[in-house]
């Protein structure tokens, strides 16, 4: 049998909150045939706390949990953070070494320390390493900390480390056209390649939405605007509030802002809310089934990032999609902005504009068909392109194909 190793330090395991992702794909392969262990950091993400190693150990899953030692950090970005990751690509080496032998490394990026440590050994022991992009470093990073001169000189190793990796790599999937190419910007694209969306499980969210659509209470007169994530720098959510404010100005009142989700700009936004007139409720960090029902319940759903923010296709989208509303795009990735017209499920407002926001809340709210119709070709997407039980086939007709 062989064996696989899925290298993902911020992975949600089995009741934690967070990404699903590689949990998803691990059990697929186990399924297939394959013996997988998932390697991760003893450190939780989200949660921002040390695992339970005794309850990981009693959880029963397919494939096999190892967890490498972290100290963790506070805050998503900061230097705390970088040298938490110092010290689990370092653990992360020596599990490698003493642990068992694998077939094929499937590692993610970032962290890209742990990255190189992973394409090092793979390289090392003669087998496939397969790089799955999730995210830029240290390019992402310069939206909250970006002083000129010293962070070129902070980032410099997580800029030489991702160009390491990507000259190692046999494989690249990316969340999106623009990331998988990233690892082409320095070398030839002559190594199989695909573009695999985060998506989402369809079957879960449908169920989701079963169970709790007539739980959460609506009025018939209200059209609810929702945005659900993560509320940090990248993420336009003081737009978002001002176009709130400009709307219930207007006589607007049945317009309601519908934000779930928590971040370190929380209680920022909170607060600016408040001190201004608009209709704005902030629901927090609802669980997964319960979010998909409040998508569904909205009319209309909004992706809002700020400027310069270097994301492109992110996580929500697939449980936006899934809702079969209609979207509102403000994040400035070419790709995205292109594909949301395309494809015909939302509009594309610029970002930190907050009189055009409001304006093209205004548009849905007196096009109910528009709504229809958009939702409509929302859900056709999310079942052909981010349904996981059909996108992930591509990673593992690769990692197939690269085992032969």
């Amino acid at each position: 049998m062989k064996k696989i190793a899925i290298i993902a330090m911020a992975t949600a395991l089995k009741n934690e909150k967070g990404y699903t992702r590689f949990t998803f794909l691990a059990d697929m392969l186990v399924k297939r045939g394959y013996e997988v262990d998932l390697i991760t950091s003893s450190f939780q993400h989200w949660e921002k706390k040390q695992r339970n190693k005794e309850n990981i150990k009693r959880e029963k899953c397919l494939y096999n949990v190892v967890l490498v030692d972290e100290p963790g950090y506070k805050k998503n970005i900061d230097l705390n953070r970088l040298f938490s990751h110092y010290i689990l690509a370092r653990n992360l080496r020596k599990k490698l070494l003493r642990g068992k032998k694998y077939d094929l490394i499937y590692n993610v990026i970032p962290p890209n320390g742990t990255a190189k440590i992973a394409g090092k050994y793979a390289n090392r022991e003669k087998i496939p390493f397969v790089v799955d992009v999730e995210d830029l470093w240290p390019e992402a990073m310069k939206m909250v900390l970006d002083i000129p001169f010293l962070t070129d000189i902070i980032y410099f190793p997580l800029r030489w480390n991702a160009e390491q990796v990507y000259k190692m790599a046999n494989g690249i999937i990316g969340t999106s056209d623009e990331y998988r190419d990233r690892a082409f910007k320095k070398r030839r694209k002559n190594i199989v390649n695909d573009t695999v969306y985060v998506g989402i499980e369809l079957k879960a969210f449908d169920s989701g939405v079963e169970k709790y659509k007539d739980k959460i209470e609506k009025n018939a007169n209200e059209f609810w605007v929702t945005y659900a994530g993560t509320l940090g720098a990248s993420y336009d959510i003081k737009t978002l509030i001002s176009a709130a404010s400009l709307l219930k100005k207007e006589g607007y009142d049945s317009i309601k802002i519908k934000v779930l989700g928590n971040g370190p700009m929380k209680e920022e936004l909170e607060n600016m809310a408040k001190s201004i007139h608009c209709n704005v409720d902030f629901l927090g960090y609802i669980e997964f089934e319960k979010m998909a029902a409040y998508l569904y319940k909205s009319d209309i759903l909004v992706n809002s990032f700020v400027k310069k923010a270097p994301q492109s296709i992110v996580n929500k989208i697939g449980d936006y999609l899934a809702a079969g509303k209609p979207m509102i795009n403000t994040c400035s990735s070419k790709e995205f902005s292109e594909k949301v017209v395309k494809d015909g499920f939302g509009i594309n407002v610029e970002a930190e504009n907050a009189v055009e926001l409001a304006k093209a809340m205004k548009e849905f709210f007196f096009n109910k068909e528009k709504c229809v119709e958009m939702g409509r070709n929302a859900r056709k997407i999310v079942e052909k392109e981010f349904d996981r039980e059909v996108s992930y086939e591509k990673i593992v007709k690769m990692i197939d194909g690269l085992l032969k």
